[in-house]
């Protein structure tokens, strides 16, 4: 049985260094906010999974 939590590689859209995000693949589409292990600053992911595997992910700086 394979895990629902997978780690995702994306860009930080404030910095630009590569973070790994833990996206919960049990949940089809969500969106959350979660600090850059680097920078600190916050971005938004929005993702879209099924079947246990992500198949869209896009972060975003949140808006102030």
């Amino acid at each position: 049985m394979s895990s629902l939590i997978v780690n995702e590689a994306v860009t930080c859209p404030h910095c630009w260094e590569r973070i790994v995000v833990a996206v919960d693949t049990s949940v089809p589409q969500q969106q959350y906010v979660e600090d850059c292990s680097v920078c600190c600053r916050p971005i938004v992911v929005t993702c879209t999974c099924v079947e246990g595997s992500v198949t869209d992910i896009t972060l975003e700086p949140e808006s102030a």
